[in-house]
């Protein structure tokens, strides 16, 4: 039997917003009209979040650069890099943000197979230890990976980021490190040009950092073929405690800013497989935290499915015509980078 998904928002993230940016508040307000529209309001459970403690943001984040954000905020500075934009309120709605990932945290760990997704903007995963990069202030999926760490004593933390661009600052929070393993399927070559098959991990944390830059173009079908190969199989042998996603939806067919082509069902189908491990491992407890997305209502509709998915709503949806071979392009990277990760992985 499921538990009813738990949903995290806070309406203050709308406050920070720069109208015309890709990363606006629309793209949270296309969710909740959708999911208000289609009437599923009493399919899962609505929790408002509390901000992030410094305590909790330094567990990532240098003091300084933390003193910076606040200070650049309060001066009335517009933006922190090229494309991450600032408004008077960013600094507290980026603590409300990686808020909603601990208190999701919160939610997963104290309730029986627990899963929540996290509907909180600012995003994170570019965001360094020392910088802001593409819409991100804070790392909210590290900072949540952490704490998973230090108040819950995990000791195996699984990191999913099916975003369409590389989780660079994810990465590097945990490439030392053997107790977190992350994996990262993204578009390559694209922003922010990291996530390369060779990139590992370093140390103690070597093959504990997993990179699938697939080619432009790659849908559903080649998508199915990483995590059935690659991801799953990865994830079976690490036997995480809790799996982590950072789910940006910018890998849909239509979205603006990339060239991938998955479907709702696409996204289903990885939300099906990450479901299906939790049960085995962590015992169904998942935490998804948004990231990128920015066709407004394809990401809406594809987090409908997602929700579908751990939530077992039984909603239908059409999966496209299958295909009877990979393409070309995709399945030499796949061959790359499945002899990069038999160095590491039985797979």
């Amino acid at each position: 039997m499921f538990s009813k998904p738990i949903i995290i928002y806070h309406q203050d993230y709308l406050i920070h917003n720069q109208p015309g940016h890709p990363e606006r508040k629309e793209r949270l307000e296309y969710i909740l009209s959708t999911l208000n529209g289609k009437g599923l309001s009493a399919k899962y459970k609505l929790i408002e979040p509390v901000p992030a403690s410094l305590n909790a943001i330094s567990q990532v984040h240098d003091p300084d650069y933390i003193a910076l954000v606040e200070k650049a905020c309060l001066s009335g500075r517009n933006y922190l890099d090229l494309d991450t934009y600032l408004v008077p309120e960013s600094y507290q709605v980026a603590l409300l943000s990686a808020g909603g990932a601990l208190t999701g945290l919160e939610r997963v760990m104290t309730e029986e197979r627990g899963k929540a997704f996290v509907l909180n903007r600012p995003p994170g995963h570019h965001a360094e230890k020392n910088k802001a990069m593409g819409f991100c202030l804070f790392n909210n999926v590290a900072i949540a990976a952490k704490s998973a760490h230090s108040v819950y004593d995990l000791k195996r933390v699984a990191i999913v980021d099916w975003d369409v661009h590389h989780g660079n600052g994810t990465q590097h929070s945990f490439e030392d490190d053997s107790q977190t393993l992350f994996i990262s399927i993204h578009q390559s070559p694209a922003y922010p040009g990291s996530g390369n098959l060779e990139e590992v991990g370093n140390g103690p944390g070597t093959g504990f950092t997993v990179n699938l830059p697939l080619p432009a173009g790659c849908g559903d079908f080649e998508y199915e073929i990483c995590f059935r190969e690659i991801i799953i199989p990865i994830l079976d042998q690490f036997k995480p405690e809790l799996i982590i996603v950072s789910a940006g939806q910018d890998a849909y067919l239509d979205d603006p800013l990339a060239g991938m082509s998955l479907s709702y069902y696409g996204y289903q189908m990885m939300a099906e497989q990450l479901v299906s491990a939790s049960e085995r491992w962590s015992a169904g407890k998942l935490l998804l935290c948004l990231e990128g997305g920015y066709h407004l209502q394809g990401q809406a509709d594809a987090i409908v499915q997602i929700l579908n998915a751990i939530g077992q709503w039984g909603f239908p949806v059409n999966k496209p015509q299958e295909k009877s071979e990979a393409k070309e392009y995709f399945r030499r990277r796949f061959e790359e980078i499945k002899k990069i990760q038999k160095q590491y992985w039985n797979i």
